[in-house]
């Protein structure tokens, strides 16, 4: 990230003229903190349940972080954190519209650090699933499945497919966080949303939706920590994390629909020795978010293997996702999913690097075929994925 101080950023001239109304007090002591990432990726695939459907796709995203920041005579570090997204996603929308999923202040301090509006949950940024993270070619949070959208096996795959830890850790809604000290490389934290999909200035106080709404959980909280440490060239980590809260209730006045309350946790751990690291982890969400007198429900969860080499600027993934539950479209039919992914991530240069991740989808949907059969697919996905940071 570049950082630069307004003071000097005053002597530019009129570009400062803007900020004058800020409080006086406040001006000299704040740095403007500035940085974000990118990725351009392309994709070819080949599935059996294709009809319709191109063989080649690309998707984009850009971010930018904005941070202002102070530290005070008495060590305590304070600003705010604005996170703006080009593309968010979600690749059933074809937007330019620009929003943010970050909009929080924070402090730290010896007390540990306090986090306060849009941000995602504990687990979803804390929560390790392998060695293999966003930005490594082989991970289970590539994006690689996404280019599946369009197909009926997307909407088929369960939602463990895409939510690899703690259920709706990926929500940005309102927050109040609290993270401990590091006390021997442990850390614990706990967060508090008053209501799922809820955030910036909105206020929304209602236990009740309207009949059809999306899905709604109020009164989150997540609790859990993460733990590090290394010897030489051995390494350990592991994290778990917990998330529980109430289903809001759906009415049209006449009918009504009750939902499972919020209760999931995600277990994690990577063990590393020189250029070798490998890990697993694994969620379970049971019948969280399914709507009460299902006919069929499949229990919600998750598992990963992960590892990883690396080799001078080259860095080789290989990963196995195994997911269960009901299908992420309609949340009342039971499917599973098997994803093996495999990947050679090059560092062209500081912040820059280019990727290639083949991904192997083997997918069922249960008695879901005009003869009462498994609904069944198999995707083969070849992605180069060019990333920057800064």
């Amino acid at each position: 990230m570049n950082a630069f101080s307004l003071r000097a950023a005053a002597l530019a001239g009129t570009a400062f003229a803007a900020l004058s109304s800020a409080p006086a007090l406040a001006e000299p002591s704040f740095d403007l903190i500035l940085g974000g990432d990118a990725y351009f990726q392309g994709a070819y695939i080949r599935q059996q349940q294709d009809e319709g459907l191109r063989s080649r796709e690309f998707a984009n995203r850009y971010r930018l972080v904005v941070t202002p920041t102070a530290t005070a005579d008495n060590g305590l570090t304070y600003g705010a954190r604005l996170r703006i997204v080009a593309g968010n996603g979600d690749p059933n929308a074809s937007t330019r519209d620009i929003e943010n999923d970050r909009a929080f202040l924070f402090a730290n301090g010896a007390f540990g650090t306090i986090q306060a509006g849009v941000i995602n949950g504990l687990s979803d940024e804390y929560g390790m699933i392998g060695p293999n993270v966003e930005g490594v070619a082989g991970s289970p949070d590539s994006n690689g499945i996404l280019f599946l959208n369009g197909s009926s096996t997307f909407g088929a795959l369960p939602l463990a497919a895409t939510s690899l830890r703690t259920l709706i850790a990926y929500d940005t809604g309102t927050k109040l966080v609290y993270i401990t000290p590091s006390f021997g490389g442990l850390s614990a934290a706990v967060s508090y949303m008053p209501r799922s999909g809820d955030s910036n200035s909105s206020v929304n106080r209602r236990t009740t939706d309207v009949l059809g709404d999306l899905l709604s959980f109020r009164d989150v909280v997540e609790v859990g920590g993460a733990f590090q440490t290394a010897v030489g060239d051995f390494s350990i980590e592991g994290s778990a994390f917990y998330a529980t809260g109430k289903a809001v209730r759906q009415t049209d006045g006449v009918v009504s629909q009750s939902f499972e309350d919020l209760n999931s946790v995600h277990v994690g751990a990577n063990v590393g020795y020189g250029p070798v690291k490998v890990g697993a982890s694994y969620a379970y969400s049971g019948d969280s978010g399914y709507a009460e007198g299902l006919a069929q429900t499949r229990a919600q969860q998750n598992w990963i293997f992960g590892a990883q080499y690396t080799a001078g600027p080259l860095l080789f993934a290989a990963n196995y996702l195994r997911a269960l539950g009901n299908d992420s479209a309609t949340m009342s039919t039971p499917s599973k999913a098997d994803i093996w992914q495999g990947g050679i991530t090059w560092t062209v240069a500081p912040g820059f690097t280019a990727g290639l991740e083949y991904d192997y989808v083997q997918s069922a949907l249960q008695a879901a075929r005009p003869d009462g059969g498994d609904l069944k697919d198999r995707a083969h996905i070849v992605m180069l994925d060019t990333r920057l940071a800064f």
